[in-house]
């Protein structure tokens, strides 16, 4: 059954240093606020999987968290590179990072495997690419039926899985709709799991597409309005485009970066906050998309 809890305790709780976490979210639901959470918490030595790293991921690789990263793709959706990241790489700032990259099926299937409880994932995939030769987590085997050679991927099954959510309800049990990737995959495939939702309710009312994710597979509940910020929450949030090239500017330097890190993450206002960052713009950036809450309601 899940706990319903505050974001600080349940980071406290569930993630620990050294610990494989995936935060997971396809440009949609992104848990921003437990990132940074995470960050606040100075957790350290963690393997991060993610299939589109972001922002998110470029604020924990600066913030020094991760020692691995395992991914397919990463950058500044409709912007350009992560600096962070890329510094991590290039210069070993502020500590060195590994990293491990697969196809965005490569990594699908690998949840899918962990989910399922299964060693490893069967594909027809990485051919034409040079990923083989650089990941050795990509083998290839022969189909006993056929003869056909296939890719083999191992499962992934993270130490925790935090996805965010729009409800759950007092009980633990989870719902969500619109976009939703791999969110469902992963926090099944996970030791523990942490779900950040914009609202706690009495009864979950359905929604057309919705995923609910039962209360005894989820560890733990935190509510945290516009705990996706600056990604969105279908029925309750846009996408702040403002934020993600301002991220560019933010993230390009260290200087700049670590300045962001005191003022924003560590800051008095922030660190006194359940809700992740202190608001780096006014509020009404954050824009209420009043056709899809109609929907959902």
């Amino acid at each position: 059954m899940a706990e319903i809890t505050s974001l600080r305790d349940a980071v406290a709780q569930l993630v620990h240093d050294g610990d494989t976490v995936a935060l997971e979210g396809f440009t949609h639901l992104i848990p921003h606020a437990a990132g940074q959470e995470i960050i606040r918490q100075r957790r350290r030595d963690l393997t991060l999987v993610r299939m589109t790293p972001d922002i998110v991921y470029d604020q924990l690789i600066g913030a020094g968290c991760a020692k691995k990263l395992i991914f397919s793709w990463g950058g500044n959706p409709g912007v350009g590179s992560l600096h962070r990241f890329r510094d991590a790489v290039q210069n070993s700032w502020p500590v060195p990072l590994e990293i491990e990259e697969h196809s965005h099926a490569g990594m699908a299937n690998r949840y899918v495997a962990g989910a399922s409880g299964l060693p490893f994932a069967v594909l027809r995939g990485y051919r034409g690419t040079d990923l083989p030769k650089h990941t050795d987590t990509i083998k290839t085997i022969t189909c006993p039926f056929t003869g056909e050679e296939l890719a083999a991927v191992p499962a992934i099954n993270p130490d925790v899985s935090i996805i965010h959510a729009q409800r759950a309800d007092r009980a633990g049990n989870v719902q969500m709709w619109g976009l939703v990737g791999v969110q469902k995959e992963a926090v099944l495939a996970a030791k523990r799991s942490l779900v950040t939702v914009e609202e706690i309710v009495d009864e979950l009312t359905p929604v057309p597409g919705q995923v609910i994710l039962p209360t005894w597979a989820v560890t733990a509940v935190a509510e945290v309005p516009n705990g996706a910020h600056p990604s969105y929450a279908a029925g309750f949030s846009e996408r702040d485009n403002e934020y993600y090239a301002y991220w560019d500017s933010i993230g390009r330097e260290r200087d700049s970066f670590q300045r962001w890190l005191d003022e924003k993450v560590f800051g008095t206002e922030a660190a006194t906050s359940d809700h992740g960052e202190a608001p780096l713009v006014d509020a009404d950036r954050v824009r209420v998309s009043r056709k899809t809450q109609e929907v959902a309601q």
